[in-house]
């Protein structure tokens, strides 16, 4: 990938990121994959450097950068060979604690901040993220999982709720980001959008490892990325303090929308990572392979495509780099306000994390393609990485649904759905 567009702190970034991911080569990740074994030592490694802060604030010993940064972090560790597994190993602590998505940082008290961000730079603790129910999906404002209060008790209480599925890191996660309804439907004077609420739940015991009583956790069998657990999340009678409580109460839907473009970025960076390390191996490959005295990489039916797929990820790059810097300039020029920039950036970041996947798609399905038959096994990692690149086609919204948004709020078409 050139280095074309960066900004000095993207390229510091990128260049420092690289240094680490080399004690992890391809053999490592398609270990974690077949062995569906958690690469704790990524984690690890990344929170020796500082580098799980990375947009935290410096008050708390992070780096105090901005999505742009965390994107091109997240883009290198794909790039190195991880595939999916590797950002996925710190996705959602970074987007659920990052300065500029402002879910922690802008709503949580001082107090909050003081006990829940040092443990998560430090890598002492992990967070994941729980919001989807499988028969809501997209349709956040009809989540089911209901919270309230038991008496006049000041905690709240999750009581026999719906599972929440695809819950990434749970396993390995001390605290979730938990979205939860805390007004019943139809509530007179109360509009759906303000009848959810935001957590920071503790989710496992002292010992970091056993689910919290009234917690239940069942991993999904999954195509890619098989090193880092989904799960679904069954919550009965779970309880939760009233300080976890992230903000105002009945303020989580808006709360969560301040983050939605943001991780739309992040997504875009790490479809760039697998569809580069495709493209780096099949152009490798097609180089080497000699059939009928020549090596494959000669003839234009081998090249092509692969040229086509460069350009696409390069203009996918600056798409998404384009995106990113402008969520932070956004970010930073309403911090005082508080008005998320959802309406300003959010089809350049929907763009950018379309045309990041659907250019990777294309890369990693060349890839395979050009290896031949040896396309299909494991030992040449082009096949996990097509079996990966799925994962930001379809999350955290698919392609249909971005289309929807970019034809009713850009060209002013009526809604469709």
């Amino acid at each position: 990938m050139g280095l074309d567009g960066l900004t000095e702190s993207q390229i510091q970034v990128r260049e420092a990121i690289a240094e680490i991911c080399k004690q992890f080569p391809d053999e490592y990740w398609a270990e974690k994959d077949q062995t569906q074994t958690y690469p704790n030592d990524l984690h690890r490694e990344l929170a020796k450097g500082g580098w799980l802060g990375i947009c935290m604030p410096e008050k708390y010993g992070g780096a105090g950068l901005g999505i742009s940064e965390a994107t091109i972090m997240l883009q290198t560790i794909a790039e190195s060979g991880s595939g999916i597994m590797g950002p996925q190993t710190i996705h959602a602590q970074v987007y659920a604690t990052a300065l500029h998505t402002r879910l922690v940082w802008t709503f949580g008290t001082d107090e909050q901040k003081d006990r829940w961000l040092p443990p998560i730079i430090s890598g002492n603790q992990r967070a994941c993220f729980g919001v989807t129910e499988p028969n809501v999906g997209l349709d956040t404002l009809n989540l089911q999982t209901r919270a309230e209060r038991k008496g006049v008790a000041v905690n709240l209480c999750l009581l026999n709720s719906r599972p929440h599925t695809a819950i990434s890191s749970a396993q390995v996660a001390s605290r979730m980001v938990l979205l939860a309804r805390t007004t019943p439907f139809n509530t007179p004077g109360v509009k759906p959008t303000q009848s959810l609420s935001l957590f920071f739940a503790s989710i496992k015991e002292e010992d970091g490892v056993t689910p919290r009583k009234g917690i239940e956790m069942r991993k999904i069998r999954k195509m890619g990325g098989r090193g880092v657990d989904s799960n679904q999340i069954f919550f009965d009678n779970f309880e939760i303090p009233a300080e976890d409580l992230i903000g105002e109460e009945g303020n989580g839907f808006k709360q969560i929308l301040h983050g939605m473009n943001a991780e739309r970025c992040l997504l875009a960076g790490e479809a760039l990572g697998i569809g580069y390390a495709a493209l780096r191996r099949a152009a490798r490959y097609a180089s080497e392979r000699v059939v009928f005295g020549r090596a494959i990489g000669q003839n234009q039916a081998i090249q092509h495509p692969l040229a086509q797929s460069w350009v696409d990820l390069e203009a996918g790059k600056l798409l998404t780099y384009s995106a990113a810097r402008t969520y932070d300039e956004l970010a930073s020029a309403v911090s005082e306000a508080g008005s998320p920039p959802g309406e300003k950036i959010g089809a350049r970041c929907n763009a950018a994390k379309y045309f990041a996947a659907e250019a990777a798609f294309k890369a990693c399905e060349r890839a395979v393609m050009t290896h031949g038959g040896m396309g299909y096994s494991v030992d040449y990692h082009v096949e996990r990485y097509l079996r990966d690149v799925f994962v930001p086609r379809i999350a955290p919204v698919s392609r249909e649904m971005i289309l929807n948004y970019i034809s009713q709020r850009v060209l002013g078409l009526p809604k469709s759905y």
